[in-house]
């Protein structure tokens, strides 16, 4: 299994680097970049296309051509574009000795996935170009007892290096019925600074992004931003994934705390102001800069999923207005942030965090009636608690002052 793995990662890695030169070539003679539909309609004659699976290689390019849009999209001078997924190896004198290509990760779909249950084994389907007498590369597993495999929507086979092993990472759909923890209704407001703030009925809490800052400003030091002739360095590149990682990490345990203390606080529906739009301007370059890592759609994605796992209703409406609004009196005035954390209303006089007051209005975006946050002027809309990340114990309340 493993061999046959080994060939069609390396056919995916292949793949790619010919649909890269393609859509380099037409971005140099067009001012243009292909669309995924144009590379699959010029590639699928190529011998590297059918070395997978033909839905494999439609992943192969889907996924070229969304790192091509989001290079495009981005405001960025530094962001380079899709690279070739290749390692070249020189010697003294700078003369390239030889080149060697990484296993990538292979996606199968359901028209390339069969699931014999009775036998607990899975089969993923050949390229035509690696078929050699067998149609199909058989992968054994062994489920822990409490998961069942069924409805299997994709199959993705990843080269985890540390272990210098294939995983498989097996995607099922299963409908979860679930009961809703309660009738009541929280809100959530997301930033850059603060990547979320959580308003409940009689609560509030505030997560800070020191964590994300800090590692960003780390694995972006000088020494780690080494790149030559050839392209990033292998600290550079190890760098980068480490961050991404980190990132990755921490959007999850972000959202499955605000998930759990909905639960806790008894939430039916989970109402998160989407900020789509708000990238649409130009915010100066620091500005801009900071929207471009600012991942709000996929904690969103993140929230949703999690959320409706537990049985909470989860709704994202327009967010516009609600940074600018009283949440205890409806009075609106661009003027009430005082400083980043600070909104004092000019009409009832009330003091919140500015984020918390945001969170609270969009809380309430779904209500047929708007009561405030419990005792506004002196409580948590003021004073929400704040929750900070570590790495070793997640999402933990701020240690109170001595």
């Amino acid at each position: 299994m493993a061999g046959a793995l080994d060939r069609h990662g390396w056919s995916a890695s292949k793949l790619w680097n010919v649909a890269n030169y393609y859509a380099r070539q037409q971005w140099d003679e067009t001012g243009e970049i292909p669309d995924e539909n144009e590379l699959k309609r010029e590639l699928k004659t190529y011998p590297k296309y059918k070395g997978l699976h033909s839905q494999s290689s439609q992943k192969v390019l889907e996924e070229l051509s969304e790192a091509f849009s989001s290079w495009f999209g981005s405001d960025d001078n530094r962001d380079n574009p899709p690279g070739y997924r290749k390692t070249n190896y020189y010697d003294e004198d700078g003369n390239r000795v030889h080149e060697e290509h990484p296993r990538s990760t292979v996606t199968w779909k359901q028209k390339g996935i069969r699931h014999d249950t009775k036998h607990e084994k899975i089969r993923l389907g050949k390229g035509k170009n690696h078929k050699d007498g067998h149609d199909f590369i058989l992968c054994e597993y062994q489920a822990p007892p409490e998961v069942e495999l069924e409805n299997i929507q994709q199959v993705r086979a990843v080269w985890c290096r540390s272990k210098q092993r294939w995983e498989l990472h097996v995607v099922c759909k299963e409908e979860i019925a679930v009961e809703s923890p309660g009738e009541k209704t929280a809100g959530v407001d997301l930033g850059i600074c603060n990547p979320a703030a959580v308003a409940f009925p009689d609560d509030a809490v505030l997560y800070p992004g020191n964590t994300l800052r800090e590692d960003k400003h780390y694995f972006q030091r000088e020494e780690y931003q080494t790149e030559g002739p050839h392209g990033p360095s292998q600290m550079a590149q190890w760098a980068r994934e480490k961050l991404s990682r980190r990132k990755d990490h921490f959007l999850h345990a972000l959202s499955k705390d605000i998930v759990e203390r909905c639960v806790a606080h008894d939430v039916g529906t989970l109402v998160v102001g989407d900020p789509s739009g708000v990238d649409d301007d130009d915010w100066g370059r620091h500005g801009n800069k900071r929207l471009d890592n600012w991942a709000y759609k996929r904690l969103m994605n993140l929230i949703d999923y999690k959320a409706r796992e537990r049985g909470i209703e989860v709704e994202m409406p327009d967010e516009r207005g609600t940074s600018s609004s009283c949440s205890v009196c409806g009075n609106e005035d661009d003027d009430s942030r005082v400083e980043r954390g600070l909104w004092k209303c000019g009409r009832c006089g009330v003091v919140a965090h500015g984020d918390v007051n945001g969170a609270d209005n969009i809380r309430q975006k779904t209500l047929p009636v708007t009561p405030p946050l419990g005792d506004s002027g002196n409580g948590c809309l003021a004073q929400p608690r704040v929750i900070h990340f570590s790495r070793t114990r997640g999402f933990q309340p701020r240690a109170p002052a001595e």
